[in-house]
């Protein structure tokens, strides 16, 4: 695994081992900047359930101005670190470790906007439903943001979460990116 492109581009990253993380691919990460390239520049963004801070770190890399890593396994944490610190990477990022859900809520609390939110639980996680809940209802993104959910090809998501409308869905093999924004 590798950051694809931007100044930190060609640094190898490194991934919890086993089989509890699935990373998303470097030809997944680069659809979804080359869809993302026009908007990234000097925006916040915000990785839930980050694992090895890969498409966070990508961000950094391709102009975003902050990005918060959000992870509970403190398995992941270490490798995590370790990609940001291999990268250079001080202040414009941020590490919460926490579950994903609890992360919002008190994001939520205290006011936290984000103009980019990537989420990408575990494939089989009881997560979706309630990071839908929260994050179609409350104010978490910006206006003008996207959020955007990784899934398996054959989970469907739901078309509107909220006031969130699902705008458009990238398959490639087993995963899907869909992309919401407010309608």
């Amino acid at each position: 695994m590798r950051v694809i492109a931007g100044i930190h581009k060609g640094r190898r990253l490194r991934s919890e081992p086993g089989l509890r993380v699935r990373p998303t691919s470097d030809r997944l990460r680069e659809t979804l900047f080359n869809i993302l390239a026009p908007r990234i520049g000097d925006k916040t963004f915000l990785d839930l359930c980050a694992g090895s801070g890969a498409v966070g770190i990508e961000a950094l890399s391709r102009g975003a101005a902050r990005a918060t890593f959000v992870e509970h396994s403190r398995r992941a944490l270490v490798a995590l670190m370790e990609n940001l610190a291999r990268c250079g990477i001080g202040e414009e990022a941020e590490v919460v470790q926490r579950d994903a859900v609890s992360a919002v809520k008190q994001f939520i609390q205290v006011g936290r906007r984000f103009d980019l939110i990537f989420c990408d639980p575990p494939y089989a996680s009881p997560l979706y439903d309630p990071l839908f809940e929260l994050l179609g209802t409350q104010p978490l993104l910006d206006e003008d943001g996207w959020f955007i959910v990784e899934h398996h090809a054959k989970h469907a998501v739901v078309e509107t979460i909220g006031d969130l409308r699902r705008f458009r869905a990238v398959q490639q093999g087993e995963s899907t990116l869909s992309f919401f924004s407010r309608w």
